[in-house]
């Protein structure tokens, strides 16, 4: 029998606290995001209403997450070690059927900050939450 109940508020703060817990720890990815968050707090409460924009369309998060990338020293590896470990814990911590939806929109999102990543020459284009694409 398949799961038809909707990802909650708490699947989501469960996967970005395990997820972000793994994260912090990891050799590669961990040194990266240890140096450029400086309170952890905000930067999980930030990442849940992400994640609930994303998955339940609150539309909590107002950021641009290209923006907030663009100037890190992100390497190709890191979005593999990145999506390595959200799907190791979205399948730990949520129901199959929640889990694959969660890492397919974390799929889409590292294909899409990737695309700019390697365009860093160039100032990211901004999507703003209405859906238009604007250059700053």
């Amino acid at each position: 029998m398949k799961d038809h109940s909707p990802i909650t508020e708490a699947e989501i703060a469960n996967l970005v606290d395990h997820f972000y817990a793994k994260v912090r720890k990891d050799d590669e990815i961990g040194p990266l995001f240890n140096q450029e968050v400086q309170n952890w707090d905000a930067h999980l409460a930030l990442l849940k209403d992400f994640w609930s924009t994303i998955l339940l369309a609150t539309g909590r998060y107002k950021g641009n997450p290209l923006v907030a990338h663009f100037r890190l020293p992100i390497e190709e590896t890191y979005f593999a070690r990145w999506l390595a470990l959200f799907t190791e814990t979205a399948r730990e911590v949520m129901t199959p059927p929640h889990a694959a939806i969660a890492v397919r929109k974390a799929h889409l999102i590292a294909t899409n900050i990737k695309r700019v990543l390697a365009s860093r020459s160039e100032p990211p284009d901004l999507v703003t939450s209405t859906g238009p694409t604007v250059k700053s």
